[in-house]
């Protein structure tokens, strides 16, 4: 009887990180920035129906690159998992930290375990508090680690091109209107050339502190887009066009079929 294959851990795990890595690269660039009245998000995404930024409970944002079935997923036993212990205890002890938590464990379980692939799945989890100093982002990478990020982060695509013009460009406190309008210039710079996102391939939302009511999650629809971004030139995609899913073509977002929700 011939001996079975053997690999070891190291490059087990090293294989696993470079598939998720590769999977998570192929997307569109997401960025967090934060700002005076709370945190935004803003990325590239033609589909008007498959979002990568969502409402997670009234002052929790979640967001999320790579593939679409698999973060959908995770959105949703976020979802359920607010629901239930604001239900069961109180709307205040559902916390973006608990939740981040709980997805860095269901993260890393997935990825330790051999029986299934990886999840090809970065994620924010977002919070935004009464005063500029309390709010919170975090970064949850496709092996359960968890990051506090300040200021602004920038997940899936060409994150470390994106990143460097938001460092040059940044600034504390900016309004809403300035924060985007660097946002949507970072997602557009590139190491050759800078292009000008169409208004329409944006998705752009908001934890606003300054709403009224419990709920501080808004999105920004492209009529108000257009009046804060003012006059960028050319309103043309650039180089690629529109795809179909929210992180290019949907064979890319959603091959597989669904999984049950993990947690």
């Amino acid at each position: 009887m011939s001996a079975p294959f053997y690999v070891s851990p190291e490059q087990l795990m090293k294989d696993r990180a470079d598939f998720a890595r590769k999977g998570i690269g192929r997307g569109r660039s997401l960025v967090a920035v934060q700002y005076a009245d709370g945190v935004l998000f803003v990325t590239e995404n033609p589909s008007q129906a498959l979002h990568k930024v969502s409402e997670i409970y009234d002052r929790i944002a979640f967001a999320a690159v790579g593939r679409y079935n698999e973060f959908e997923n995770l959105r949703i036993a976020g979802v359920r998992l607010a629901d239930m212990r604001g239900y069961a205890y109180d709307r205040r002890d559902v916390t973006g930290r608990g939740l981040a938590n709980a997805y860095a464990q269901t993260l890393g379980t997935i990825f330790s375990s051999g029986g299934e692939k990886p999840y090809e799945v970065e994620l924010f989890v977002a919070e935004v508090g009464e005063v500029a100093s309390q709010d919170q982002i975090y970064r949850l990478t496709y092996e359960g680690r968890v990051g506090d990020e300040h200021g602004y982060a920038v997940m899936g695509g060409d994150a470390e091109t994106v990143e460097a013009h938001l460092k040059e460009h940044y600034r504390e406190g900016a309004t809403l209107e300035q924060a985007l309008q660097v946002a949507v210039a970072a997602l557009g710079h590139t190491q050759t050339e800078d292009r000008v996102i169409a208004t329409d391939d944006l998705e752009v939302a908001v934890l606003d502190r300054t709403r009224s009511q419990p709920r501080k999650f808004a999105r920004i629809v492209p009529a108000r887009l257009q009046a804060l971004l003012g006059e960028r030139g050319a309103t043309s995609s650039g180089p690629g066009g529109a795809a179909d899913g929210p992180d290019g073509p949907a064979t890319d977002a959603s091959d597989d079929a669904p999984v049950a929700p993990p947690g």
